[in-house]
């Protein structure tokens, strides 16, 4: 999906701490918590994605699990509606940006279902979200925990107050 910026072409990509992420600062991360923004009207869609698909391979004719890359590069989300403004509108219209950077799925799981509910993303049209579902297992966020997950507390949405 190249773009032409200032006579250059270049690949949109993701954005992590406002600095261009790629595939080189994956390191020991699982997955992301990402916010994808249409830049003409404001909309958002928050989501999660693994860094890694599982698939099978042959090992000594046997066939073997194995985790392989997944396409997070070109990756804009599973919602139906932000997929088809894509295709009409452009990947240009959009910012892609990674909220948290996460070493399991449960914490992915955790912290895309924190970034809905703390956002009130369900609950309003300013978000492309329409449903959340998570499982998430306490001992495994517990083993993988970050220092940002024990600073950051949710906060209530001010219309709860």
């Amino acid at each position: 999906f190249p773009v032409t910026i200032g006579g250059w072409l270049r690949r949109l990509k993701w954005t992590y701490n406002h600095k261009e992420f790629t595939g080189e600062e994956i390191g020991e991360y699982f997955g992301m918590v990402y916010l994808i923004t249409n830049t003409r009207t404001g909309r958002k869609y928050v989501g999660k994605k693994f860094f890694t698909k599982a698939a099978r391979r042959q090992v000594k004719g046997k066939s073997r699990k194995v985790r392989v890359a997944s396409d997070w590069e070109k990756y804009f989300g599973s919602n139906k509606v932000i997929q088809e403004e894509v295709k009409t509108l452009g990947e240009d219209v959009f910012k892609r940006e990674i909220l948290h950077l996460c070493k399991s799925r449960s914490e992915c799981a955790y912290w895309e279902t924190w970034e809905i509910f703390n956002r009130d993303a369900l609950r309003t049209d300013d978000y492309y979200n329409d449903w959340v579902s998570c499982r998430i297992r306490k001992a495994h966020l517990l083993s993988n925990r970050t220092p940002a997950m024990y600073k950051t507390k949710m906060r209530r949405p001010t219309h709860f107050r």
